[in-house]
């Protein structure tokens, strides 16, 4: 013992930062170790969370769920109507984003979409006539995901809506989403003027059969290749996909020329998509969900295969619950704020577009799009950092996505609810920042982080 203490002393420290203060004021040399018992110390989840962690029948529902999510290969079958090609979509039915939610709980961008889609169908003839129309339970209000959809912001899906159509062919599900509007004063921020309705029309009437009849030459669109190549030209396929829009305008004008779609209309679809670099997130989150939907409900598998936010409640959906949804209040966004903005004006997280998150893509892949940080927030750095991040909560690579900037390793993919619980490290967020009153629009862009309570929450469940 007396040897021991007469040589150099070189400590691991973990807990207590003032052990290794003592140690070094004393001459010794102390590597600070930084660790949390799981949960904050929760000792209910902390045993729940060792009663899972190297379970052998755990580990084999989560290879067998991860396999079911690399092993899809989304394709655009085309557009199709809400009502007529949407699972359980009901005549009097409006889908929105997040976990449900009843209209009196519901923040101020989705009521003021709720209002606008109203007014689009034409069920009332102004909004006040459209809020009470809400109000009174005449109309069914149900999550996106309940009916293999998505859609970004609000998420708002009406009957009448045009929706792109996803199949995927190696497991037979199909997944769908709304078309994208653009930026500015759009549904899925809350507005919900004539200038809004009369850009839906269009995209009812112009935009969707114009698209369609591209599509009917063009045949089946394999998705995940696209999106590869997008984060090959610095895309990550959430909150940038200039380049993902780009290429899909590619593929879609030889089809547009070639098809029976009016020569006006065909140039008025292609410069509407040449003015909107969003255009292609509502087609990436669709390719999203139906990778995740072919994981889902495997017995016994941690893997999370749905994050969604209604601007309330911030939710997720694990392979081996089913159907429930574990939720926690959605938080606000500390990110960039456009001039005269604040985080004082922000409506809380909101949209279903954390799916591309949930796929391993969007701030999973910050690493392939540095430019991003101009936008949410940051430094070039961070962005490769939060992509590192992610490997230690998730159970593979997804070599379909590789990162230049990493190598080109794949993407860090498929969240382990217990990995997050254990680390404490929280999935990380790409995502736009809505007003808290219906119909101003963005106001920003930043980075937030999923809540631990989900995470715990699922945890605990699945212990049970």
């Amino acid at each position: 013992m007396n040897s021991l203490f007469g040589q150099p002393l070189s400590v691991l420290n973990v807990g207590l930062a003032s052990f290794a203060d003592a140690i070094v004021q004393r001459g010794g040399a102390a590597t600070r170790i930084e660790w949390a018992p799981p949960a904050n110390g929760d000792a209910a989840v902390g045993t729940a969370l060792a009663r899972l962690v190297n379970d052998a029948k755990v580990e084999a529902a989560n290879a067998q769920a991860a396999e079911r999510y690399l092993a899809a290969q989304p394709r655009l079958e085309g557009i199709g109507i809400a009502r007529e090609v949407v699972p359980g979509m009901g005549s009097r039915m409006i889908l929105h984003a997040g976990p449900p939610i009843a209209w009196p709980r519901m923040c101020g961008p989705m009521q003021g979409a709720i209002v606008g889609a109203i007014l689009y169908e034409g069920w009332a003839d102004d909004a006040a006539k459209a809020r009470a129309m809400a109000e009174s339970g005449d109309i069914a209000f149900e999550p996106c995901h309940h009916h293999a959809a998505v859609g970004p912001m609000a998420g708002i899906v009406s009957p009448s809506m045009p929706v792109w159509m996803v199949r995927n062919p190696t497991h037979g599900n199909r997944s769908f989403s709304n078309l994208n509007e653009g930026l500015g004063k759009v549904l899925r921020f809350g507005a919900n003027g004539p200038e809004v309705i009369a850009r839906l029309k269009w995209m009812e009437k112009t935009l969707a059969p114009t698209l369609q009849a591209g599509l009917e030459v063009l045949k089946d669109l394999e998705i995940k290749p696209l999106m590869a190549q997008a984060l090959h030209m610095g895309d990550e396929v959430h909150n940038r996909n200039g380049a993902a829009s780009a290429l899909l305008i590619k593929r879609l004008v030889p089809a547009l020329l070639k098809s029976s779609a009016a020569p006006a209309d065909a140039a008025a679809v292609i410069e509407f998509i040449a003015g909107n670099d969003h255009f292609f997130l509502n087609i990436s989150m669709a390719a999203c969900k139906a990778m995740l939907d072919a994981a889902h409900g495997v017995a016994g598998s941690s893997m999370v295969t749905a994050m969604a936010r209604n601007g309330v409640e911030f939710g997720i959906r694990v392979s081996g619950t089913g159907e429930r949804w574990f939720t926690a209040p959605a938080p606000l966004v500390n990110g960039l704020y456009f001039p005269n903005h604040s985080i004082k004006d922000a409506a809380p997280d909101l949209g279903d577009s954390a799916i591309t998150e949930t796929a391993g893509v969007g701030g999973f892949a910050m690493a392939a799009a540095p430019a991003i940080v101009k936008f949410v927030g940051g430094s070039a750095q961070d962005a490769l950092a939060n992509t590192l991040a992610m490997t230690h909560i998730t159970l593979r690579r997804n070599p379909a996505f590789t990162l230049p900037a990493l190598d080109f390793a794949g993407t860090p993919a498929c969240i382990d609810a217990r990995r997050v619980v254990d680390t404490g490290i929280l999935p990380v967020i790409n995502t736009g920042i809505a007003h808290k009153e219906p119909g101003v629009g963005q106001i920003g862009a930043g980075v937030t982080r999923a809540p631990l309570a989900c995470f715990t929450q699922a945890v605990v469940a699945l212990a049970s």
